[in-house]
């Protein structure tokens, strides 16, 4: 599966604009999957915005999403804000090439600031089947969580696909965390991180998609950018069995869960 990330700068941009910019990159780029970072459709630091950007289930603008998948034949994960039963989710989806919406993330673990203020908490993991991959959506501060990751991957996941809004003061989660995060579950993971400066937050950019060893199968500079790589589930396969940590955590905690 060819996959690619849409390191955009979508500072100041309408969330037309944006997706203009999504349909521009996939006329350039012949891919099976991209996917968009954190509230991709409305920008992250854009402010008392945020709750007037929030789409209904059934937003005009996620099928424009649709009809940009069935148009390229690629599978697109983008996150906007969601207003649902009152509340707004920080919300990742994946429309298929198809242009059926195949998965919805609500973000798990809200960090310090505003978002808390803001959005509810989701309350459930995400599972899907896609171009031959068992794949599962976090959302940023959801993967910096050991145990998230991990779910993921007891679940079978092989592809854990995470957009992000990550600033330039956390480096260390974009070049360590998230590779450690698929080298210690054997499993691909996509990290799609915005580019630029957004009503003066600094993202970092350093989008990333990283191989089941744990290695950069490609990553991003600071700047607008996509990135491509080839994925493979024989990979998946191949690094669980030579470290096979996942059935050896379930052993762990069988002998611990025994009295001596």
């Amino acid at each position: 599966m060819l996959s690619g990330v849409l390191q955009s700068d979508g500072s100041g941009l309408t969330p037309q604009l944006r997706l203009e910019k999504l349909a521009t990159t996939l006329e350039e780029k012949d891919l099976d999957l991209i996917v968009c970072p954190e509230l991709f459709l409305s920008g992250y630091n854009v402010g008392d915005a945020l709750p007037e950007l929030a789409q209904a289930p059934d937003s005009t603008l996620l099928e424009q999403v649709a009809e940009i998948a069935r148009r390229h034949q690629t599978a697109i994960v983008y996150g906007y804000p969601e207003c649902d039963g009152g509340s707004i989710f920080n919300v990742a989806a994946c429309v298929s090439a198809q242009g059926k919406i195949i998965a919805k993330h609500r973000k798990l673990i809200l960090p310090p600031g505003f978002e808390a203020q803001v959005f509810s908490a989701g309350s459930s993991f995400t599972v899907f089947d896609m171009a031959g991959f068992r794949c599962g959506i976090l959302i940023c501060f959801d993967a910096e969580f050991p145990e998230a990751v991990r779910t993921l991957a007891q679940a079978g996941a092989q592809l854990v696909i995470v957009p992000t809004a990550l600033t330039k003061e956390w480096e260390v989660v974009a070049e360590r965390v998230m590779p450690t995060r698929a080298f210690e579950n054997g499993v691909w993971l996509i990290y799609a991180n915005h580019a630029g400066i957004e009503s003066g937050t600094h993202y970092l950019g350093h989008s990333c998609i990283i191989s089941p060893d744990g290695k950069d199968a490609a990553r991003a500079g600071t700047g607008e950018q996509v990135i491509t790589a080839k994925l493979d589930v024989e990979s998946v396969t191949a690094a669980q069995r030579r470290i096979p940590y996942l059935k050896d955590v379930a052993d762990l905690k069988n002998r611990l869960a025994t009295p001596d």
